[in-house]
C-alpha cells in the first residue's frame, strides 16, 4: 500500500521509512505540512501517518484541511506523537483522525494500527482476503490457492493485494504503478502489463481462475467478490 509519512525529525522519518518499505509499503516521507499538502495534491495514498508537532502549520490544523477535502481525502489518518494526554487525544481525533499512537513506540504496534486501519478502510475485519479458492494473509504476505502455495513476487503480491482490496472495481495502471514505485520517473506501464500477465498465469495453473479482466483504456478489474 502507498503511504504518507509527515514527521520533522529526520532521524524518525528515515526509520519509518525503511522499516515500512521492508513491510512491503511504497512510502512517501515528508517533513512538514506543506510537503504534506502537495503530496496529497499530486499522488493518491492508502493511508497517512502525522505527527502533531510539525514546523509551521501543526498537525492538528493539516488533519482538519485535508478532512476539510471531504470525499477527495477519504483514506485514514494516524496520529505519531509525543503528546499522550487524554485530552490531546481526543482533539486529534475530533479533527478528523482514525487512530492516535504515543511515541516513543514499537513498531510492532505501529504496524499492528496501520494494518487494522488500511483492512477497515478497504471492508474487511480479518486479516485474510477470500475470494474463491484465494486466500490472501495481508500480514505474512502471502497468497494460497486452492490450499497451495501460490509462490509470487513481491510486485506480483503487491498487485494482487490492491486489486483484491479494490474488488469489483476498476483500477487504473496508474494506481497500480504507485503501489510499487514511489518515483515517478521509475513508473513504465509496461512493467504493470508483464505483471499482471504473470500473476494471471500463476492464478489460472490448472485450476482455470481467471479473476482479473482488462478493461480496455481504464484498467484492470478483480472479478471476484472478496471478504
Amino acid at each position: 500500500m502507498k503511504l504518507l509519512v509527515v514527521e520533522d525529525e529526520a532521524l524518525l522519518r528515515h526509520h519509518l521509512q525503511t522499516r515500512l518499505t521492508e513491510s512491503g509499503h511504497v512510502v512517501e516521507a515528508v517533513a512538514n505540512a506543506d510537503e504534506a499538502l502537495y503530496q496529497t495534491e499530486q499522488f493518491n495514498h492508502d493511508l497517512a501517518m502525522i505527527d502533531l508537532g510539525l514546523p509551521g502549520m501543526g498537525g492538528l490544523e493539516l488533519i482538519r484541511q485535508l478532512r476539510a477535502r471531504g470525499k477527495t481525502f477519504p483514506i485514514p489518518i494516524l496520529i505519531l506523537t509525543a503528546r499522550g494526554n487524554w485530552q490531546d487525544k481526543v482533539e486529534g481525533l475530533a479533527a478528523g483522525a482514525d487512530d492516535y499512537v504515543v511515541k516513543p513506540f514499537q513498531f510492532e504496534e505501529l504496524e499492528a494500527r496501520l494494518n487494522a486501519l488500511l483492512r477497515r478502510s478497504s471492508g474487511f475485519t480479518q486479516s485474510t482476503i477470500v475470494a474463491g479458492g484465494l486466500v490472501l494473509d495481508i500480514n505474512r504476505k502471502q497468497a494460497v490457492l486452492d490450499d497451495k502455495p501460490l509462490p509470487l513476487t513481491a510486485y506480483e503480491y503487491r498487485i494482487l493485494e490492491y486489486l483484491m482490496r479494490h474488488h469489483q472495481q476498476v483500477v487504473a495502471k496508474d494506481r497500480l504503478m504507485e503501489q510499487l514505485y514511489p518515483d515517478d520517473e521509475e513508473r513504465d506501464p509496461n512493467v504493470i502489463e508483464v505483471l499482471v500477465g504473470r500473476l494471471r498465469r500463476k492464478l489460472e495453473g490448472e485450476s482455470g481462475f481467471k479473476p482479473i479482466d482488462t478493461v480496455r483504456g481504464l484498467g484492470y478489474l478483480f472479478t471476484e467478490r472478496c471478504r
